[in-house]
């Protein structure tokens, strides 16, 4: 893979007013985003949302102003759920369309995810190439338009209205939530008007939570990160369910009407089987990345499909589903990518797919998500001080595959360097927690002597 270092697994990262997260850096990247869509003949078109940080607008404005600088036009959306850009960035044949957001981290972070014409979020190769016009501008040959060209900015007054009316449509006419109270908690983010109005315009009595954002208060005690106030107001007001979206809106966890918080496993076991049972799962198989529980795998095979593993992050997940002609997928930490409707992951379609399942099948979500039982599971974390590949340390492998021989079909093993952090994170499951948690340890205890 290409080396990137402005670039992680979700774009640029950081604390704001910190580098990556400075505004000569996002000027860079607007520079270098325009670049991508120039050509011959044609004035591009970047769109930009963000969620509701206080340093989304310092962000928005040196974007826009290295945007305009190349020639390039802006079209400015406000708060808006990344999916939600993502949908623009297509619908409005923009060239590229941006995100400034941290998602699920505090206000102090912030981050930006670009898009490209399709409203898919770009490979690593085309992160690359843009992170090297960035850091060396001067060899890359940018040089801004002379004054009559510059670009100009525009404000999309109406991107929360078009969204919301895609999202209304996906829901099945039959149906309705009529009748249905609902519990909302929106992270103070960017699903904080567009997450209540879909429900409500679909007919359900909606409890809304976090929903008055100052800049200060995204993801604060609050969100899919924190799903407490969220369960709590279940039990409270006798809701069907709850929903708990990210800062950004790409993932969703739930609550059942019972208060009590659903495993992203069982949410996408309970997704995928509805589908299969329906004929709607594109060959028969769910994408999902190597940190789900095998439970899934059997609960998925039980229905007659199967499980595909990809790496860690929801790119990653819709990089396999297309490159395998697959059409849902998601992560345990709550990104749902339905393709047919979306590009990346998108809580709020999530939360509609779950409701329209409720109703059809006439079950309380508690009653759905029984039918997955997560595996017992030990994860131990390794300070290493270098990140040798496994297959370099002959003494962890064989640990490893003595580990996986007495499991065999009734576990798994996952050994993986974090992507940000000096560690090793190894993960085991099997039907027994007492020798999971021995196995785990004795991974763990061979990486520390190679590597730690």
């Amino acid at each position: 893979m290409t080396e990137r270092t402005l670039f992680g697994t979700d774009g640029v990262r950081g604390v704001a007013n910190r580098h990556p997260m400075t505004v000569e850096i996002a000027m860079g990247l607007g520079r270098a985003v325009a670049l991508m869509g120039a050509r011959k003949g044609h004035r591009a078109k970047v769109l930009i949302g963000k969620d509701t940080r206080l340093s989304g607008y310092m962000f928005e404005t040196a974007l826009a102003a290295g945007v305009c600088s190349m020639g390039a036009d802006v079209l400015l959306c406000g708060p808006l759920p990344t999916p939600g850009v993502a949908y623009l960035t297509s619908g409005m044949r923009a060239d590229a369309g941006i995100v400034i957001s941290a998602s699920h981290t505090p206000y102090q972070d912030n981050g930006i995810k670009i898009f490209g014409p399709d409203a898919f979020k770009l490979p690593d190769e085309q992160e690359a190439r843009i992170e090297r016009v960035v850091l060396n501008a001067e060899d890359a040959g940018v040089t801004t338009t002379s004054s009559p060209r510059i670009g100009k900015a525009f404000r999309i007054d109406d991107a929360v209205g078009r969204y919301v009316t895609f999202l209304k449509g996906l829901f099945p006419r039959e149906l309705t939530l009529e009748g249905m109270k609902i519990v909302i908690d929106c992270a103070n983010g960017a699903g904080y008007k567009v997450g209540p109005a879909v429900l409500a315009e679909l007919g359900a009595t909606v409890v809304e939570l976090f929903t008055r954002p100052d800049g200060r208060n995204i993801n604060k005690s609050c969100g899919a990160l924190n799903p407490e106030a969220m369960c709590h107001a279940v039990r409270k007001h006798g809701a069907t369910l709850g929903i708990a979206l990210d800062g950004d809106a790409d993932r969703v966890i739930f609550s059942d009407e019972r208060g009590y918080v659903v495993d992203g496993d069982a949410v996408m076991a309970i997704l995928a089987t509805d589908m299969l049972a329906s004929g709607e799962l594109r060959r028969r198989a769910l994408v999902t990345t190597v940190m789900s529980n095998l439970a899934l795998d059997r609960v998925i095979e039980d229905a007659g499909g199967k499980v595909v593993r990809s790496k860690v992050g929801d790119r990653y997940v819709v990089e396999k589903m297309r490159g395998g002609g697959y059409n849902f997928g998601g992560e345990q930490s709550g990104h749902l990518v339905f393709l047919a409707h979306s590009t990346t992951g998108d809580g709020i379609i999530g939360a509609l797919k779950i409701l329209a399942t409720v109703l059809r099948r006439q079950k309380p979500l508690s009653e759905l998500a029984s039918a997955l039982q997560p595996y017992p599971q030990a994860l131990v974390n390794v300070p290493v001080k270098q990140k040798t590949a496994l297959k370099d340390l002959p003494e962890v492998t064989a640990v490893i595959q003595d580990v996986e021989r007495k499991l065999r079909r009734d576990g798994r093993v996952l050994v993986r360097y974090s992507g940000t952090e000096p560690k090793a994170r190894v993960l085991v499951e099997g039907p027994e927690p007492l020798a999971v948690r021995q196995y785990a340890d004795e991974i763990a205890e061979a990486l520390r002597r190679a590597v730690g």
